[in-house]
Formats: C-alpha cells, sequence, structure tokens
C-alpha cells in the first residue's frame, strides 16, 4: 500500500483552489479552517461537497452548526489560507474583515466567491468526513481565485 507521504506527493502536484470554510460555533463565535478539498456535486439542487480533517479542532463545531459559508479565497489571500491552516485554532479570526452571511455564518471580506450552504449529510471517510451541501446563497467578487499546488500559493490566471 502506497504510504501516506508519498500519496501526499502526488496529490500536491495538483492545482486546487483554497477556500476557507466558516460558520458559527454555538456560542455565536466565528469558527473556520482552510480546505482545497472543494467540490461542486450537482447543479439542480446546487450541492457541494467539502471534505475536513476529523482531527481539525474546528471538525465537529463546522458540523454541529448544520450550516457553512465556503469562502474562494481571492489571489491576494494567501496569509488568510495559512492563518486558517494553522494550529491551534482559537484566534484565527480576530482581526479579519468579515460580515454574517444570509444564515449568520462568516463570509470573508474581498473573497473572489463565497456560498451559504446547509449541511445535508456528513460521511467519514479514512480520517476526514466528506460534507454534502445544499447551496442556498451564494455570491462573486471580482478578484481572481487564490490557488496551491507543490506547496506554494498562486493566482488562478485566465
Amino acid at each position: 500500500m502506497l504510504d501516506a507521504m508519498a500519496f501526499r506527493k502526488v496529490m500536491g502536484t495538483y492545482p486546487t483552489g483554497v477556500t476557507v470554510v466558516t460558520a458559527r460555533d454555538p456560542e455565536g463565535g466565528p469558527v473556520g479552517l482552510t480546505v482545497n478539498s472543494f467540490t461542486s456535486v450537482s447543479l439542480d439542487p446546487p450541492l457541494v461537497l467539502v471534505c475536513i480533517d476529523r482531527s481539525a479542532a474546528s471538525h465537529d463545531r463546522l458540523l454541529d452548526a448544520g450550516g457553512f459559508v465556503v469562502n474562494i479565497l481571492a489571489s491576494d489571500q494567501a496569509r488568510i489560507a495559512s492563518r486558517f491552516a494553522a494550529e491551534p485554532s482559537g484566534g484565527r479570526s480576530d482581526g479579519v474583515d468579515w460580515h454574517g452571511g444570509p444564515a449568520g455564518a462568516p463570509v470573508l471580506a474581498s473573497v473572489s466567491a463565497w456560498l451559504a450552504c446547509t449541511l445535508q449529510v456528513a460521511h467519514t471517510a479514512g480520517d476526514h468526513s466528506i460534507l454534502l451541501a445544499r447551496v442556498d446563497e451564494a455570491g462573486v467578487g471580482s478578484s481572481e481565485a487564490l490557488a496551491f499546488c507543490r506547496g506554494s500559493y498562486g493566482a488562478v490566471v485566465r
């Protein structure tokens, strides 16, 4: 069987977009983490898929929220991606500009796009949870998206 580090190295050659998934914890505070395992699933109804490491400090709070926002980061937001990927997770949103989305989950300022979602189902898959969510509302900004490949951030160029 392929070992985890070899698999990670191979998968690191595949460019991905970079998102920060945000929600409100039970006390109403913002919670979020950087996610690059994100894709559309269906147009009718509009569904997306997000994969979250089950050992992430934000994992349970995101699932318990029942809904979240997928913030597709803009090309100049690599610092935000790094910040929301760092552990410990406490204080990740301190000083980050955001506003409450349609259901109250944080929409980060100046993102390339965002999707407000309602969790439909969560499945355990290895060390991650696969979240399938219905997109209730969305918005598009004017910035190019942030990409990640071979350990580095860059802009998606069109």
